[in-house]
């Protein structure tokens, strides 16, 4: 099968689809990454042109790692993404040419403003994917694609975790993949959030973390910890405990770390159990 991952921004994709993406390679799908912005705002000190250059980088060394297509729009800027037609369309051939059974990507409630234009413009884009007389330079697809959408923490309305993924085994992939991210991990973001890094390489990667990633912690712990990319990834299995041992069983369910989450969204194709159990095969 063929999964399209739709980010405003390169680390959307990589971090919240990381391990997923991990397990869909591994057993055969093709993945591809899209980041719908270049990059351009995300540093205090590089230049946007810098910022560009150097994220792009990082991302090339993620899709490596992942084995995965990755594709940008080095044209779109940062903070400029907004919801037009134009754009709209752009999305629409971009999508039918890839031709993906799943797209995954934000909802529309998300905190950026990039973000929630990415969730909107796929909103948009769905039924017109299956249109022939809308943008017929590129074919129309036979159906719509499965849509997902990415876990988030906002309540208005409330995300509805449908499909929760056990990926403790990516756990060690999933910090590899923010340790790459060097200019957003160990510098913008940190600026942003007033945090100071460590500067040695040892310190810096359990900084990165914020836990022992291969220690079991309880959820009722995990949820007083305030920050590191691994606590994130154990904060989404406390979470949503009920449905992973609704999906795994109480004996592995009850011990995930580490989970990704997502919800079915009703633009899209509407999966059958069946069609669930194949996608997510794993």
């Amino acid at each position: 099968m063929k999964f399209l991952m739709i980010g405003a921004h390169q680390d959307d994709n990589e971090f919240r689809l990381g391990g997923i993406t991990e397990k869909l390679v591994k057993n055969g799908h093709q993945v591809r990454f899209l980041s719908m912005c270049n990059g351009c705002g995300g540093h205090h000190i590089l230049t946007p042109e810098e910022t560009v250059k150097t994220r792009a980088a990082e991302s090339a060394n993620v899709a490596k790692l992942l084995g995965i297509e990755y594709d940008v729009w080095t044209d779109s800027d940062d903070c400029a993404l907004v919801a037009d037609l134009e754009t709209r369309r752009r999305l629409i051939r971009y999508i039918r040419n890839y031709n993906p059974d799943v797209v995954i990507t934000h909802r529309v409630n998300d905190y950026h403003a990039d973000h929630r234009a990415a969730g909107q413009l796929v909103q948009d884009a769905s039924y017109m994917l299956v249109v022939p007389h809308e943008c017929p330079d590129a074919p129309a697809m036979r159906e719509m694609p499965v849509i997902l959408y990415n876990e988030d923490h906002f309540k208005q309305p409330l995300f509805t975790a449908d499909i929760v993924i056990d990926v403790d085994e990516q756990i060690d992939t999933k910090l590899k993949i923010a340790d790459l991210n060097v200019c957003q991990v160990y510098e913008w973001l940190p600026y942003t959030h007033g945090e100071v890094v460590p500067e040695d390489k040892k310190e810096r990667f359990e900084w990165l973390a914020g836990m022992d990633p291969h220690k079991w912690i309880s959820d009722e712990e995990v949820m007083k910890l305030k920050r590191g990319y691994a606590v994130r990834y154990a904060k989404t299995a406390a979470r949503f405990r009920k449905e992973l041992i609704e999906r795994y069983g109480e004996e592995k369910g009850s011990k995930v770390r580490y989970a990704e989450a997502f919800e079915i969204s009703e633009y899209g194709k509407q999966p059958t159990k069946e069609l669930l159990d194949k996608i997510f095969s794993f």
